[in-house]
């Protein structure tokens, strides 16, 4: 419920009910958008003007997210609006970077990025850590939209850096940035790294945590994993998208995940099943209104119909969306429509329908490679002085070298006739600055891709493994599940506990943060003396600690987690003349669970429950740990309640639940300034 704010506006209160609503909406976005519209209605008359700002500013995000388009824009042009009238410098210099959007539509991609670059110094010589963000976000955008990767992926890779002093929402920060860089890969066309770079996205969070993220995090992976012809692995992970999009009412996403499975069936040969998801997809984008949305399920309904030998209906279908991407100038998607529409043709047999779409895409591509052309000589000649000419000449250059790779067969004699009259003009030195440039080029790519390992797999203060090293574990684990199966492992599971260092908040505000750190090594020692050398102890983040112990029986599970509280719990940490009572609350769950296949309970589902197992043992007086044993019902009807409320299962006896009890500890809780302490999460 949002909160009425009354007497005098405390602009730090009302940004953490801000903070409180956007998370819930990355969770619910129905329910996010209708509490914000109240916080919004109800801000005091006396509230600052940065926090109306950034209402607007996550409105309009929550309205595009929502699907609703036309508001979005409303709601930022309310935001410019208010910017400009009560002239906040932070707001101004933003607006200022978005103002490259507008540029580009005027005058063309050369004046935007001028105007960006212009800008550096102002932005560096700012101490609005959001600015500096959003400029290499904005730019980064220019650069990747020019073929310029090397430069993108450079502002990329600053913005990773600057996400961790970001003032609000880091994490998610962090997992749009790997996101963004996913999608740079694809579009160099090298899905191995854009693989790479979800998986360091994984690494940040979780569904449970930030479920709108993941589900976009989802669907890269599974454009990497279908480039990669990985075609069932991408289908599992626009499957999960599709489950996380739906639990968290988050409508474009549902929409989103229906259209990519859709177009996976189609690649699959699937008809009648990729038929079914595009009328779904379709249905969605509809209530929203959603017009790009409803044309991109069109073409794969109609490719799904004209598949089934309803080729007439199919077909007009995929001409309704052409015509759609034709009157909104995205001549590269009709190009690839049409290609697709003509394979279809001919699969039928409608060879001359088939061959009037060929003739159609070959006219339309060589507009576009003429069109391409033209614009990029014009800006040479143009846009540029003659010291600047040198770059884009460069530019040109790698430019040519990226579309050569894509261009057919038939239509590389234009391609060669057409450096051959730019060797002409250029008097021979194009040709050397190309290999130049390509040469270049590939170095700095080399040299850039290295920065991405600067992330380690350990983490700097315990030495453990990192939640990333956890990440790839569980990425290349599917293989091995499956191979175990057939050789009757299936009866040892693996095993995951999650567990939190009890009252920590209260240590680091008793004896300061430098003991908390010491605290944090201690845990680290003590759980790699208590686990087995094939076990994987890692920080799950903050106080979390997580262990993964495969190939373990339930008697094993349940001895290990009783080792480990009493291993944390049964001897005080001191450090010089202080002593500290240290204990930890678990969950833990086997992977498979209960005999589950893993395609309904993966790692992260069962996670996720071991997580909820966790939280039921806090409220319970922590200093305990609380397992699943088995489940009591068939999984079909357990899970739905199990992966979202733990105790309501465990009362509809859904679920046979293990109690492992700490050590007594002798020591009164931490007080802090007379707040006891188990008050405190």
């Amino acid at each position: 419920m949002c909160i009425a704010f009354p007497g005098k506006a405390d602009d730090k209160a009302i940004m953490q009910e801000l903070d409180t609503i956007q998370t819930l909406s990355d969770r619910n976005n129905e329910e996010g958008l209708r509490q914000l519209l109240q916080f919004k209605k109800n801000l005091p008359a006396d509230v600052s003007p940065a926090v109306r700002l950034e209402t607007l500013s996550v409105l309009s995000s929550l309205y595009f997210d929502a699907g609703n388009t036309k508001l979005g824009r409303q709601t930022l042009t309310e935001l410019e609006n208010l910017a400009k009238q009560v002239q906040l410098k932070d707001a101004l210099l933003i607006l200022e970077i978005y103002d490259a959007y507008n540029i580009f539509e005027k005058s063309g991609f050369a004046t935007a990025v001028a105007h960006l670059e212009k800008m550096a110094d102002k932005v560096a010589n700012s101490d609005n850590i959001n600015a500096q963000f959003r400029y290499r976000a904005t730019l980064a955008a220019f650069y990747s939209s020019n073929f310029r990767f090397d430069q993108a992926l450079k502002q990329y890779l600053d913005m990773l850096k600057l996400s961790d002093q970001l003032p609000r929402r880091q994490m998610q920060a962090k997992m749009a940035t790997w996101g963004l860089i996913s999608g740079l890969y694809l579009q160099m066309k090298d899905p191995e790294k854009a693989l790479t770079a979800t998986t360091e996205a994984l690494a940040v969070s979780s569904s449970s945590i930030a479920p709108k993220a993941f589900v976009e995090i989802s669907i890269s992976r599974g454009v990497a994993l279908s480039s990669l012809k990985r075609n069932d692995e991408a289908l599992k992970e626009y499957e999960s998208a599709l489950r996380v999009a739906k639990e968290e009412k988050l409508p474009y996403m549902v929409a989103l995940a229906l259209f990519n499975i859709a177009d996976q069936y189609l690649i699959k040969k699937d008809y009648k099943r990729a038929e079914a998801y595009a009328r779904e997809a379709m249905a969605k984008s509809e209530s929203m209104d959603d017009t790009w949305g409803v044309a991109g399920a069109k073409v794969n309904l109609g490719l799904a119909l004209g598949y089934q030998g309803k080729v007439k209906q199919g077909g007009d279908l995929v001409k309704e969306s052409i015509a759609h991407f034709d009157k909104n100038h995205a001549k590269s998607d009709v190009e690839t429509i049409i290609g697709e529409l003509s394979h279809m043709y001919e699969a039928a047999g409608w060879y001359k329908e088939a061959l009037e779409q060929v003739r159609q895409q070959q006219k339309l591509s060589d507009e576009i490679f003429q069109s391409d052309r033209a614009k990029a000589v014009a800006a040479l000649q143009e846009e540029f002085d003659s010291e600047q000419r040198k770059r884009q000449i460069e530019i040109l250059a790698k430019d040519n070298a990226l579309k050569d790779a894509d261009i057919k067969n038939h239509r590389l004699k234009q391609m060669v006739a057409l450096l051959a009259s730019l060797v002409g003009i250029f008097g021979g030195c194009f040709i050397y600055m190309l290999y130049r440039r390509s040469k270049k080029l590939n170095a700095q790519l080399q040299e850039v891709n290295t920065q991405l390992e600067f992330h380690a797999v350990r983490d700097a203060l315990t030495g453990l493994h990192n939640r990333r090293s956890f990440i790839n574990l569980m990425v290349n684990r599917t293989g091995r599940v499956e191979n175990e199966r057939r050789e009757g492992a299936y009866r040892n599971p693996d095993c995951m506990v999650l567990m939190d260092i009890d009252h920590f908040k209260n240590i680091n505000d008793t004896w300061g943060h430098a003991i908390g750190d010491v605290v944090l090594k201690e845990v680290a020692t003590r759980l790699k003396n208590v686990v087995r050398d094939e076990d994987m102890v890692m920080r799950w983040g903050g106080e979390e600690f997580l262990i993964y112990s495969p190939k373990s029986n339930p008697e094993q599970i349940t001895s290990l987690v009783e080792r480990v509280l009493k291993t944390i719990g049964d001897k005080p940490f001191t450090h010089g003349a202080v002593t500290i009572p240290v204990t930890v609350t678990a969950g833990f769950i086997s992977v498979p669970f209960s005999d589950v296949p893993e395609e309904f309970c993966d790692w992260e589902r069962a996670l996720q429950i071991a997580d909820m197992a966790l939280y039921l043992g806090k409220t319970h007086g922590r200093n305990r740990a609380y397992g699943l044993a088995r489940l009591l019902v068939p999984h079909e009807d357990a899970l739905p309640t199990l992966t979202h409320d733990l105790a309501a299962a465990i009362r509809d006896n859904m679920v046979e639940i293990i109690e492992v009890i700490g050590p007594p500890q002798d020591l009164a809780p931490i007080t802090v300034s007379g707040y006891h302490a188990a008050n405190q999460a």
